[in-house]
């Protein structure tokens, strides 16, 4: 690779504010880019998923070309400042929140799209905007800030070879990332099918409740369910592990020890990021468990991926009769309820041992269990070895990204 050049942020691109929007705008209209979009996104996804109502001149002012680079502008923490996701193509129509800026290239050969999506979010350039920030009541991006930031540069043909190459495993990691989705919505409908509607499969194999299948009163869960089945407790289906965070002095981010997830801050989209150890575990996780956040957000959960200390803002489950499938819906279905009691104004700031041990539910025969299982644990297996590969590439990604941007590798 040649040498590193220098530059300005600000000779390479020209800064825009986005719109400023009123909430009966939202919801509807043109295609919409907001800050969550950018801030989960290293690229803009084909269709952006928020609409507003915006005018010819909004959408001329504020519009979306391929190249452009969008930033978040604010936030409450710096960690969620500058973060960065860049358009491969235009946009018709779109324009972009007031909690973005805009950077469109000056000049398009010195700056390669795909290289700048990873270099604005390598740990160099995250370094930057940390020592650049000043907080006062929230993280703020401007103008100012943007004029004396400073980028290091390969050759525009090596930048194109490293993003390339990136933007490689980036397609394979988001295309892993959408089969998993569809593989647990699959598994979340049947749930909803058998175990919430009961229309599983009868003995012809017909759906129960929509074929007549009997149905029972059950006054402890206080409506009907299919007869033969039971009323349980989540505590008498499942092994649950309240967490309780160690000493504050044995927590380290080098190594020592046994790893350590406090909360959901430490979540991923199915396992957790390793942050923390602790030279002194005290509840522990075992590998394959349920992680259940029982403090706001109540219900989010995820997979531990290896034996793990948890702390209090988590609880750990697993299957006393090893449907592991059945209970990690289960724990959804409750998850939609606190989400439905929060919109109403019940606010879950966390849930006690006691009312998780509690949770009432309809348990069906060990034979229905086994037929769900049968499919699912298929499903579930299928999701569990491709989050493990995004695991591995990611790691391989930020192992590579700050080798490939300062030259001490480079790609032929």
């Amino acid at each position: 690779m040649g040498k590193l050049t220098p530059y300005k942020f600000c000779e390479l691109y020209k800064m825009s504010s986005g719109i400023s929007s009123k909430p009966e705008q939202a919801g509807h209209g043109a295609p919409f880019l907001s800050f969550s979009t950018v801030f989960n996104s290293y690229f803009l996804p084909e269709t952006l998923p928020d609409l507003m109502d915006s005018s010819d001149q909004e959408q001329k002012r504020f519009s979306i070309k391929q190249d452009d680079i969008f930033l978040t502008r604010t936030s409450e923490v710096v960690d969620e400042l500058g973060m960065s996701s860049v358009a491969l193509k235009d946009y018709p129509k779109a324009t972009y929140s007031g909690f973005l800026k805009r950077l469109r290239p000056i000049h398009p050969k010195k700056t390669c799209p795909k290289f700048m999506a990873f270099y604005l979010r390598s740990p160099l350039f995250r370094k930057t905007i940390t020592y650049n920030t000043v907080i006062t009541l929230r993280a703020s991006l401007n103008e100012q800030m943007f004029s004396y930031l400073d980028l290091l540069l390969p050759q525009y043909e090596d930048q194109i070879k490293i993003g390339e190459f990136l933007y490689l495993l980036e397609k394979k990691i988001v295309l892993n990332n959408r089969i998993c989705s569809k593989l647990e919505s699959m598994a979340k409908t049947l749930y909803d099918y058998w175990f919430v509607q009961y229309d599983f499969p009868d003995q012809v194999g017909e759906p129960y409740r929509a074929s007549g299948g009997k149905m029972a009163f059950n006054s402890n869960l206080k409506r009907e369910i299919p007869e033969g089945w039971e009323d349980k407790q989540l505590d008498q289906i499942a092994n649950i592990t309240m967490g309780q965070s160690p000493s504050g002095e044995s927590f380290n981010e080098t190594g020592d020890g046994t790893v350590f997830f406090q909360g959901s801050t430490d979540f991923g989209w199915q396992f957790p990021t390793i942050r923390k150890y602790t030279t002194q575990p005290t509840r522990m996780a075992k590998c394959g468990d349920i992680l259940l956040s029982v403090r706001a957000p109540v219900g989010d959960m995820n997979i531990a991926n290896q034996d793990c200390c948890i702390g209090r803002g988590l609880a750990a489950l697993n299957s006393k009769d090893g449907f592991d499938g059945f209970l990690f819906y289960v724990m959804k279905y409750f998850k939609k309820i606190f989400d439905r009691r929060n919109c109403e104004g019940t606010t879950f700031g966390s849930i006690t041992k006691g009312d998780l041990h509690s949770l009432p539910l309809a348990y069906p025969p060990k034979e229905i269990l086994e037929k769900y299982d049968k499919v699912v644990s298929k499903y579930n297996r299928m999701i569990f070895l491709r989050s493990m590969e995004n695991l591995n590439l990611i790691q391989l990604r930020d192992w590579l990204l700050p080798m490939l941007m300062n030259g001490q590798v480079t790609l032929k």
